[in-house]
């Protein structure tokens, strides 16, 4: 009986395909490269047929790297990125690029959104108006007027390559429940388009997808794609989820109380909640929905977090030192009251929806070092965590976090996990050598084809945890004060924009 499961990825970076047994052993994996277009200031787009290519690419390869027979495999997912949108024709096609969730764009329609609806945007989707689908959305209808009256539906990229695999038409087109969150025109709950929110903006619903639950079944591969993949014609392709969605599954956050730290190219926070109750006073939480029915993520994000780092490495140590150096050196510093802060927007902030707040250090002496600036860049992603916590307890004071699982690559530092702890006051737990979101999708593959029983219980056996790092209570005080420094520097920085040279009142 075929047991093996294929997990894909689309991430920012690039595509990962992982092959793995029922019982969640890694058979194979494969890699492949992203190819992010940026053609001016605040563009970034990529291929959907290029991201396809990656995914069969992968498949084959991990197919031939396992000699697994194409019989052995039971079902594939996708996730992918969350907050993006393409344009696809009648014929399922794409009529547009990839818009990616890095593309700026489409920020005065944010602005447009927030005053028109936005708290009831929040109210009925769990997230507020952002670099998002419904901004996105709207850029394309005022903007692109020719393209948007010939796309038939948007979607994912994980939904686009899902679509042709199956051979879909728009008439099948999807969005699972946990994109829903990003949508800007969704009711949440009822898992439904809301009447009133597409009238508002002018979204004929015929242009939206039909929504489906994370573990359907949508098709199965055309002869065709299965000749391409390297599996047999008809392999069932379930809807899958968000890439954020895949990776808290696979960080077992399946039980409320379980936080998450997706580590990656956004620096990710979230909860595990049985309550949805998103809060219209602050715009900071999404609340999407969980791969596991009956449970909500509540969380919010950095925009670039993890590839602050990166720009770190390259533009301030001039590629002089690697990740691990730049690690030692920073640990070696007592945390000090006068030690900078750095504010880790540098591609806007998200969350809530400042796109006009930008990056910064701030409190610098001549007595800082790299290394001083480098600690200060792993601990602002910290302080705006606190901020999302603080927001989380205030809508859902019940609330009991039993601790914080981390994945994604900066998972592998130490140093970032003890401030985290710190900062946050709670137990951090690492998930080493963990395969994130494409363990996450082939867990969602096997529940929707009916090799698990529960997800819940599929991931306890699949998921392998770390040792925890548990908090340093005598920097509780110092962390405190550092945050509230933080949250200052925040609201001193709302009203200002570089770009009008003037604070806005």
């Amino acid at each position: 009986m075929a047991g093996n499961l294929i997990g894909i990825d689309i991430g920012t970076q690039g595509t990962k395909i992982v092959l793995f047994s029922k019982t969640g052993r890694r058979l194979a994996a494969a890699f492949r490269k992203s190819k992010l277009h940026q053609p001016a200031a605040g563009v970034v787009e990529e291929d959907p047929e290029f991201q396809l290519d990656a995914v069969c690419r992968g498949i084959r390869a991990c197919m031939r790297g396992s000699r697994a027979s194409a019989d052995s495999v039971a079902a594939i997912a996708i996730d992918g990125q969350m907050a993006g949108v393409i344009g696809v024709s009648e014929d399922g096609r794409n009529v547009t690029p990839y818009d990616s969730w890095l593309d700026t764009r489409c920020s005065p329609y944010i602005v447009r959104m927030q005053k028109k609806a936005g708290r009831r945007v929040i109210r009925m989707t769990g997230g507020p108006p952002s670099f998002n689908h419904g901004p996105k959305i709207l850029w394309w209808k005022h903007e692109r007027p020719k393209v948007y009256r010939r796309i038939a539906s948007f979607v994912q990229p994980g939904g686009y390559a899902a679509m042709r695999l199956c051979g879909l038409t728009a008439a099948d087109a999807f969005i699972d429940t946990s994109y829903l969150h990003f949508s800007g025109f969704a009711d949440n709950r009822k898992a439904c388009w809301d009447p009133a929110l597409c009238k508002i903006f002018g979204v004929a619903k015929r242009k939206l997808p039909r929504i489906v639950e994370s573990h359907e079944v949508v098709g199965g591969l055309t002869a065709a794609m299965a000749r391409r993949c390297g599996l047999r014609s008809g392999t069932p392709v379930v809807a899958g989820c968000g890439d954020t969605a895949a990776s808290f599954l696979a960080c077992g956050a399946t039980r409320e109380g379980i936080c998450v730290d997706v580590a990656g190219t956004a620096s990710v926070f979230a909860a595990t909640t049985r309550r949805f109750c998103a809060g219209t006073k602050h715009g900071v939480l999404g609340w999407g929905r969980s791969a596991i029915p009956g449970l909500w993520h509540p969380y919010a994000y950095i925009n670039g977090g993890g590839m602050n780092l990166e720009w770190f490495r390259s533009e301030i140590a001039a590629d002089t030192l690697d990740l691990e150096t730049l690690n030692r050196s920073a640990a070696r510093l007592k945390p000090a009251v006068t030690d900078p802060i750095f504010v880790p927007h540098l591609g806007g902030r998200v969350s809530p929806s400042r796109p006009e707040l930008r990056g910064c250090w701030a409190g610098l002496t001549w007595n800082h070092s790299s290394a001083h600036l480098y600690r200060s860049v792993l601990e602002g992603v910290a302080l705006e965590y606190a901020i999302y916590k603080k927001v989380l307890l205030q809508l859902n004071p019940g609330l009991k976090i039993r601790e914080v699982r981390i994945t994604g690559g900066g998972e592998k530092s130490a140093l970032w996990n003890r401030i985290k702890a710190d900062v946050l006051g709670v137990r951090v737990v690492q998930i080493p050598g963990g395969e994130g979101a494409p363990m996450g999708a082939a867990l969602v593959a096997g529940y929707g084809v009916g090799l698990f029983g529960s997800l819940n219980s599929a991931a306890s056996r699949w998921i392998r945890t770390g040792k925890p790092i548990q908090p340093n209570r005598r920097m509780a005080t110092h962390y405190a004060e550092r945050c509230r420094a933080y949250e200052r520097l925040l609201k001193k920085m709302e009203n200002w924009s570089l770009e009008s040279g003037k604070e806005k009142g």
